[in-house]
């Protein structure tokens, strides 16, 4: 499976690294993760990028890391259907007291506009 992981630096978005480079690794999946600019995010684009590479390393995974400039949400969805990926893989966010998602405006644009098949790690 062909898949796009978007990172943004949100503690979601690492958590979906961690669990996406996981599945790909164990399933044979051909991963490319797009590190974009999370204004909500503390990280910069560099620490993103270092720290994405490193999960990599870690497991030994050859996967394609790239800096997206522009809107995240719409470069993510964009780039997922005009080259032919099978998923998109995005961090969901996380639970209020009531239980209820509160997602980041990249997550809830890419999960409202795409359509290719979309995955929410939570």
């Amino acid at each position: 499976m062909k898949v796009l992981l978007g990172v943004g630096g949100s503690e979601d978005s690492f958590r979906a690294l961690e669990e996406t480079v996981e599945r790909a690794r164990a399933a044979g999946d051909d991963l490319t993760v797009a590190v974009v600019e999370n204004p909500q995010s503390d990280h910069t684009p560099d620490a993103v990028e270092d720290r994405v590479r490193s999960v990599l390393s870690e497991v030994d995974l050859a996967a394609d890391v790239r800096r997206v400039e522009g809107d995240a949400g719409s470069r993510i969805v964009a780039i997922a259907e005009e080259e032919g990926f099978d998923q998109i893989a995005i961090g969901g966010g996380e639970t209020s007291p009531m239980g209820k998602i509160n997602l980041g405006s990249i997550a809830q644009f890419v999960l409202l506009n795409s359509h290719v098949s979309v995955k929410l790690v939570r």
